[in-house]
């Protein structure tokens, strides 16, 4: 069993490390640190650079080295020797402190997959240099790496790069093998981030050879949402059948996800041709026969009918957000903080076929700089000129009917802003708000995005990209049936 006096006399070789440095402190560059009266009197002389390059041949090289790590892999052949020093390990990792304390020889033997054999050379020059290079297919390795020997700010680190690197392209990709490994691994902030991506970029996703790949825990996590991004729901069928043909999975699990449809949302044409040509429906029809009869009553009668008889609040009849046109309208603006501006468009009045020709009117307004009346200066002074322009506030958007009609009635329409940002080359969802008439009801729509900085994570080419959804959410006017 190692002493703790061993450890001791590995610090004193690294501290002989540190004194030979002093040989090129005549290379080393002065910072100016200022003191807090203001002055330059206080100088620091740094040689961190010089001393991480000279931890790195330490490592290298193998000098005065005091422990063998032997990486193993289970069914392999290959084995892997690194030369280390126990008071690095010990002062990175509590794990390897532990493990060093009490062994019991010169080599120490660990098992490790695969995948984290193949980076475990790169792990450990992260123990002496404290930095990393890493391609996306080495992220989750790393992660793993890093939250079994409990170095803290390598798991950090690698968490936020994969919450960074989730557009970036990749042949398979990655994000929803990232969930699942984030979902074993009890990575809350990473599993979240994750799943988010997933469904504000679904049709991003659907498109890729990465869909068929989901586990179906998964694939039911993301058909109960309503708050996923995608054309239309008859998209999401289509995934859906070619996630089941490819994955043929239990009887189920298929007829539980078929059930996670939202058939309402479908036209009675659509529905038709999907019961006329679609193999898996065809297969399942028994399974979902109650959902696609109820579509069909809600498309034949007016909602108000519907709500009298039906929960219309089930999630049904619940719209996610769809990027058709039917339901909204993109919106660029450009230069989005010189001043105000307005845009109008259209939506279908709701889903139903009954309201198929009712269109309505709706006008939106973007401020960059609003201040509730409150906080606003005021002018008590007779014939006092009142400025032009208020100075800070913070963005806001108001969406508002051209007209009040009839047909309003018993409905509720959610608002939905999404706004986009260019990630690695690709257009992707970064926020998703939603609200009744103001994004003033949120209180924190675009908080973190500075729209003055020309390189602003929330500008393309100097514009804010938006796009707007409108969702009629149906009231239920009778709870029980008389």
């Amino acid at each position: 069993m190692i002493k703790r006096g061993d450890l001791v006399h590995a610090g004193m070789l690294l501290l002989t490390v540190w004194l030979q440095m002093e040989a090129a402190a005549a290379a080393g560059l002065l910072k100016a640190d200022l003191a807090q009266d203001g002055s330059s009197d206080t100088n620091t002389i740094s040689h961190s650079q010089a001393l991480v390059q000279r931890l790195e041949a330490l490592l290298v090289q193998g000098n005065g080295s005091d422990v063998s790590l032997r990486v193993e892999t289970p069914n392999a052949d290959e084995v892997k020797v690194i030369q280390a020093h126990s008071l690095v390990l010990s002062l990175q990792s509590p794990v390897f402190e532990e493990m060093l304390l009490s062994r019991n020889s010169s080599t120490v033997v660990l098992r490790e997959s695969s995948d984290c054999a193949a980076v475990f050379d790169r792990f450990i020059r992260y123990l002496y240099c404290g930095d990393i290079s890493l391609r996306l297919d080495q992220a989750t390795p790393l992660h793993k790496l890093a939250t079994k020997y409990q170095v803290q700010s390598l798991q950090q680190g690698v968490t936020l790069y994969m919450t960074q690197n989730m557009a970036r392209h990749s042949p398979s990709g990655h994000v929803a093998g990232w969930y699942e490994y984030a979902l074993q691994a009890g990575d809350v902030v990473l599993r979240d981030s994750c799943l988010q991506y997933l469904a504000w970029n679904l049709s991003v996703v659907l498109q890729s050879g990465e869909w068929v790949t989901i586990s179906s825990e998964l694939l039911m996590t993301l058909l109960q949402r309503s708050d996923l991004v995608l054309q239309s729901e008859v998209e999401l069928f289509a995934a859906l059948e070619a996630w089941i043909i490819k994955n043929e999975p239990d009887g189920l699990t298929a007829e539980n996800a078929l059930r996670a449809i939202r058939y309402a949302m479908m036209s009675p044409r659509e529905l038709f041709r999907l019961q006329t040509q679609s193999r898996v429906l065809a297969h399942y029809q028994e399974s979902v026969r109650d959902l696609l009869y109820m579509s069909y009553q809600f498309h034949s009668a007016s909602p108000l009918q519907m709500a009298k008889y039906f929960d219309v609040n089930c999630s049904l009849f619940v719209p996610r957000n769809y990027l058709s046109t039917v339901w909204g309208s993109p919106w660029i603006i450009n230069n989005p903080t010189r001043d105000d501006r307005s845009t109008s468009f259209q939506t279908q009045l709701g889903p139903s076929s009954h309201d198929a020709s009712k269109r309505v009117t709706w006008n939106a307004l973007f401020s960059p700089r609003w201040l509730p009346l409150s906080m606003r200066p005021m002018y008590t002074e007779t014939g006092a000129m009142q400025p032009t322009r208020v100075e800070g506030g913070r963005p806001r958007i108001i969406i508002t009917p051209a007209t009040s009609s009839a047909d309003f009635a018993g409905v509720n329409f959610q608002k939905t802003v999404l706004v986009m940002a260019q990630q690695h080359g690709r257009l992707v969802v970064k926020h998703v708000y939603n609200f009744h008439q103001s994004t003033e009801e949120n209180g924190d729509f675009l908080a973190e995005a500075n729209l003055y900085r020309r390189t602003s994570d929330y500008l393309i080419d100097s514009s804010l990209f938006l796009h707007v959804v409108v969702k009629p959410l149906y009231q239920t006017l009778i709870t029980a049936k008389n």
